[in-house]
């Protein structure tokens, strides 16, 4: 596995997850909260951006992003459009800061411990796909639940990987 395919899965499920919030009927939907359901799609939004923003943007790309983690779970309300805008801005910091990550640093240990843990660079970027992933799939099924609407936004589309 390569930084490059990393860039390509976590560059295509930012686009998936901006599918995902076009496909709602409204901006109200998006912050919906149904019973047994902890976090709006709204709030899982802004948490995989903050997240990627943060570990992928600032510590490895140097972009100056500061994260309020707290303000991602707190924040209610948001357009769809300021929610797809975060998105769009942690796709463009993911790809910018992987396409000048140098391999070598990939088996260097990650410059911050996670969660008391010290982990390669490498092994904290598969993290965060899978990670990123896991939220996806969170939205997805917030989405169908709240619209009623079954229909898919072309999820995780294979040929996104090709080339």
């Amino acid at each position: 596995m390569t930084i490059d395919d990393l860039s390509r899965v976590l560059v295509r499920d930012l686009r998936t997850l901006a599918a995902e919030l076009d496909a709602y009927p409204d901006d109200a939907s998006v912050w919906a909260c149904p019973p047994g359901i902890p976090n709006a799609a709204g709030t899982l939004v802004l948490h995989v951006a903050g997240n990627l923003r943060h570990f992928v943007g600032a510590r490895m790309g140097g972009t100056g992003y500061v994260r309020d983690r707290a303000a991602e779970f707190a924040a209610r309300g948001l357009s769809r459009g300021e929610l797809r805008a975060q998105v769009e801005a942690a796709a463009g910091e993911v790809s910018a800061a992987l396409a000048r990550l140098d391999a070598r640093r990939m088996d260097e240990e990650f410059p911050d411990p996670i969660g008391g843990v010290r982990l390669s660079t490498g092994r904290f970027l598969l993290h965060l796909v899978a990670h990123t992933g896991y939220h996806l799939g969170q939205i997805d099924y917030h989405r169908r639940t709240v619209t009623g609407d079954a229909r898919g936004v072309g999820a995780v589309p294979i040929a996104a990987l090709a080339g």
